[in-house]
């Protein structure tokens, strides 16, 4: 028996091309995607700006095509203050998408951002799964620290009678020669340096 699950969380990326006038045209869309959007009711940095930066560049590179002296540093310049400006609004429209995890993708997809899916991962909690040979199970618990050992317990008659099992360095186990069809109860408690812990709740299985 277990009650976690993997949770994955949308991440907004900024995935820019590095030819000049593609970033121009990615921006673009995403200043296209996010204006009258509902979702994003008030964009940091305002739309205004990051289009405005836009156009600075547009003339910055055409500018640098010319040749026009100087012209590529004040191109550069440009680029990376719309590079900014569009790092800022993925923040902001991650912002939002956090805010209605189940959603995320959609939203961050909708502001013309790219998505990556990244496992977020819960804190391990106290599960008993079968074995792979019958009568037996594995037992994980959350970790107590790097110097932590644990106490097992557990019983097949509904929590009268207890059974000690070897105490462990890593927070897990296993149990052995349960009869197939009986239900095993499992407890166990962390000794740290700050003392001994309560015995945990029971986390029971049904032995296959």
């Amino acid at each position: 028996m277990t009650t976690t699950k993997s949770v994955h969380r949308a991440l907004a990326i900024l995935n820019l091309p590095k030819i000049v006038a593609a970033i121009i045209t990615a921006a673009q869309a995403i200043v296209t995607a996010m204006t009258n959007n509902a979702k994003f009711a008030s964009p940091m940095p305002a739309l205004s700006v990051v289009n405005a930066a836009i156009v600075a560049l547009q003339i910055a590179e055409a500018a640098a095509i010319a040749r026009t002296k100087g012209a590529v540093t004040a191109r550069n310049d440009r680029k990376a203050q719309l590079i900014a400006l569009l790092q800022q609004l993925r923040t902001y429209v991650q912002t939002v998408a956090d805010t209605d995890p189940e959603n995320s993708a959609a939203i961050i997809q909708s502001a013309g951002f790219a998505v990556k899916k990244t496992p977020l991962h819960k804190p391990r909690v106290f599960s008993v799964v079968q074995g792979a040979v019958s009568g037996t199970a594995k037992v994980i618990v959350p970790s107590a620290g790097h110097r932590a050992s644990y106490d097992w317990e557990y019983s097949i008659d509904g929590g009268k009678t207890w059974v000690s099992l070897p105490s462990t360095l890593q927070a897990k186990t296993s149990i052995t020669g349960v009869a197939q069809g009986a239900t095993v109860q499992v407890r166990y408690r962390a000794i740290t340096k700050a003392g001994i812990a309560d015995w945990s709740q029971p986390v029971s299985l049904f032995m296959k």
